[in-house]
């Protein structure tokens, strides 16, 4: 009897092909569809062409709920962005894939975990260091980091050449080659045209979850967005799930142009990488969060969590996820985010997007105290003292080393 794997399969050209050529390897292959929100894709079609090509099973399993709740949302709370711009939403989900995959894996006893990331980039080190962390014994198979899958497959049109004798069905063709991962959060392009950071990525990408700024109403549409103790809870009043969130700010942010970023990048491995992202709701959620906790946190705390936010974003860039650093930076950022309760409107206008009103219970803006009017619990006399004590070090380096002016 063949041993079993199971496949991280999403139907598209690398795991398509994966599913043939481990069974020519002799393995049984079950096909694992991780049912992350994909907006674009047939789920159903997807899983029979995995039977159709000759897979012992095909089953999709639904974490949408969890992938916001438990990984996206956390990750908010933290404002991370990956050298300051990216929303991480492809590197959220690989660990919770691997997390189903390795439950699947003990349901139908397989003796190994098989991802189809290439071996130059960083979901071959998100997709291992979480089973790893999960699963110490486990054994994984990475094709492309085998010779004798290279040399079969060096590249993508050895990939569709083999798809076409065995009539498997893909997306990528030759004349438009670049490659996609989606999810509810995101979806991300790179690959073929993208390759040339000349190319201007509006001109060869079909989006999938918004319009163009320049396609998008010529009126301006407001959002609010409800939270608790930083969790998002609501859109325009409705209490929604984690999910039901994301999709409707995916809809309302989308339709307004909002979310998309063109970037050069830098991988774990080393290289430099261009991706073209699109992320409508995820940068709703941000701009709300950032705005809320402008309202309800101390100062130095927030100052705090901005000089780590990096690294939790790197670290989730990574692949750590599920290592003892992160569970402490997780639990630091759920006892931060305690006070950040409250709603926000966002005003939005093609790919733009504005604040324009924030309230909450916990507010520690005081007016009185703000205001350029007399009142509040504020006396400029003080300052004259405040001063002379922050100047004191100043005044004594000056004194010593004599600056030109």
């Amino acid at each position: 009897m063949a041993d079993s794997v199971v496949l991280a399969y999403s139907g598209g050209l690398d795991t398509s092909v994966l599913v043939g050529w481990l069974m020519d390897e002799g393995y049984e292959v079950h096909c694992l569809y991780v049912d992350l929100g994909q907006p674009c894709e047939d789920r159903d079609a997807i899983l029979q062409k995995a039977l159709d090509i000759g897979a012992a099973s095909s089953i999709a399993v639904d974490v949408q709920e969890e992938l916001c709740r438990d990984f996206a949302f956390p990750v908010l709370q933290w404002q991370a962005k990956y050298e300051n711009i990216y929303l991480l939403g492809t590197s959220i989900a690989r660990p919770l894939i691997s997390k189903v995959c390795l439950q699947r894996a003990r349901e139908v006893g397989a003796v190994a975990f098989v991802h189809g990331a290439t071996g130059k980039g960083n979901d071959q080190c998100r997709f291992q260091l979480a089973a790893e962390a999960l699963d110490p014994s486990v054994k994984i198979i990475a094709p492309w980091r085998m010779d004798s899958f290279r040399n079969r497959f060096p590249g993508r049109t050895e990939m569709l050449d083999y798809c076409d004798a065995k009539n498997i069905p893909v997306k990528a063709t030759a004349s438009k080659p670049y490659s996609s991962d989606e999810n509810c959060l995101h979806i991300s392009y790179e690959a073929g045209d993208l390759e040339d950071p000349t190319v201007d990525g509006e001109t060869v990408i079909d989006f999938g979850m918004s319009v163009s700024p320049q396609e998008a109403p010529d009126a301006e549409e407001q959002v609010t967005i409800g939270f608790e103790a930083g969790v998002p809870v609501s859109v325009n009043g409705s209490k929604l799930s984690a999910a039901g969130i994301v999709a409707e700010l995916n809809k309302i942010g989308g339709r307004n142009g909002v979310g998309r970023i063109d970037i050069i990048e830098n991988r774990f491995v080393g290289m430099k990488s261009r991706g073209v992202y699109e992320a409508p709701g995820m940068t709703c959620l941000y701009a709300a969060h950032q705005s809320l906790e402008q309202l309800t946190l101390d100062r130095d705390l927030v100052h705090l969590r901005d000089r780590m936010s990096p690294e939790v974003a790197e670290m989730v860039y990574y692949g750590f996820w599920y290592c003892a650093k992160m569970d402490a930076l997780m639990a630091f950022i759920r006892e931060a985010q305690q006070p950040v309760t409250g709603e926000v409107t966002l005003t939005l206008y093609k790919g733009n997007i504005r604040i324009s009103s924030r309230t909450s219970p916990n507010s520690l803006y005081d007016e009185a105290i703000a205001s350029m009017e007399a009142g509040g619990d504020y006396n400029q006399d003080d300052a004259e003292g405040f001063l002379r004590i922050m100047g004191l070090p100043l005044r004594v380096q000056g004194s010593v080393r004599p600056r030109t002016y």
